[in-house]
């Protein structure tokens, strides 16, 4: 993705139009999940709607405690008699229709702060991955019949798609139509209690069109807000929400023409923010010690000249006195010291291994 200077434009036939353009500097960026993640669960967050229970919710009703001997538990009960309500228990969490323990509050912390450099880099992370195939075919996606990523059509295409009908003509024609199905087919019914609040279904998010909002116009929004799991942004005011859904890299996207040029400028127009880049530009050290040129230079050991690992043969600096001397120059002045030393005590001593090694000639 990132070696790959050029990018094809497609027209609305789903053929090369013979442009190309340069790819953007942020598809570049190293790809963080790690920071993806940790910026989407705070982005989430921030976008939650506050809720709770209604104050008056279990207390409703006129309940005293029967105090006791009477031999049941001191609890509320609720008053009055002749029906199956009178005599129960009222108010506890415990109690069927009391209230609930610590009841949910509008006042919760709801947001988190998430630094602003941390979003722009994972915003770049996230585009960078959209440009990897195998990362979009890992989330799900149908690309198989996509002619490359990221995806780039001539905004000429867009410009009479406001109708969905023709907007997904278009989609099939560049190669998206699998993807759109996939969405549309994974419509499915939520399990638990959210079915009752107004979010009965659940379904896979499908291609992201990012369209240039001086040069697309509203043309392209009418065509596209209809079609199940398609979703469409400005290109300066791209979303990780949408980029990495779940957290998840690897989002389909849709650019056109105008976008992709702009896309430069977006970040150029950040104050005090660079591209964040690789600390490695080969991440597989295996691969690039193997590598035919670092193998080329490297001088094979003695008597091994079919496998060429190192430059340097392993002696052991205790048994070769040149390689002791090469790391330590004075070890012969000090040996010879040491021996002198040992000669003027008189005493039979044994002398290390590495003096005998220094003293040979």
């Amino acid at each position: 993705m990132a070696s790959r200077p050029t990018v094809t434009i497609i027209g609305a036939d789903g053929k090369a139009t013979g442009t190309t353009e340069v790819l953007p500097k942020v598809f570049g960026a190293p790809i963080r999940p790690d920071i993806v993640k940790h910026v989407h669960t705070g982005m989430a967050k921030n976008k939650r709607q506050p809720y709770s229970v209604s104050e008056k919710a279990g207390h409703q009703t006129s309940a005293e405690s029967w105090g006791t001997g009477r031999a049941v538990a001191r609890i509320p009960r609720v008053s009055g008699g002749g029906t199956h309500r009178a005599g129960q228990a009222a108010f506890g969490n415990m109690c069927r229709s009391g209230r609930m323990f610590a009841p949910t509050k509008i006042w919760r912390k709801w947001h988190v702060k998430v630094n602003q450099g941390q979003k722009r880099f994972a915003t770049a992370s996230a585009l960078a991955a959209s440009a990897a195939a195998p990362l979009l075919m890992a989330r799900g996606h149908q690309v198989s019949t996509v002619p490359e990523v990221p995806l780039v059509v001539d905004s000429a295409a867009f410009s009479g798609v406001n109708k969905t009908a023709n907007a997904l003509a278009l989609l099939k024609a560049v190669g998206a139509g699998a993807d759109v199905q996939k969405a549309k087919a994974s419509k499915k019914l939520r399990a638990g209690k959210g079915k009752l609040r107004d979010r009965r279904h659940r379904q896979r998010r499908g291609p992201l069109v990012v369209y240039s909002a001086e040069t697309d116009g509203k043309d392209l929004i009418k065509g596209f807000r209809n079609i199940p799991g398609v979703e469409t942004s400005p290109v300066d005011a791209l979303n990780l929400l949408q980029l990495a859904p779940g957290g998840h890299l690897g989002r389909f996207i849709v650019w056109t023409s105008a976008a992709i040029k702009e896309l430069d400028a977006v970040y150029e127009s950040k104050k005090g923010f660079q591209l964040p880049a690789n600390v490695v530009a080969q991440a597989d050290l295996t691969r690039l010690i193997n590598s035919s040129e670092i193998q080329s230079v490297l001088r094979a050991p003695k008597g091994d000249a079919k496998t060429k690992r190192s430059n340097v043969q392993k002696k052991n600096p205790l048994r070769n006195k040149q390689v002791l001397l090469r790391l330590n120059p004075y070890a012969a002045t000090f040996a010879k010291e040491k021996l002198g030393e040992i000669k003027e005590e008189g005493k039979p001593q044994r002398v290390p291994a590495t003096f005998k090694v220094l003293l040979q000639e």
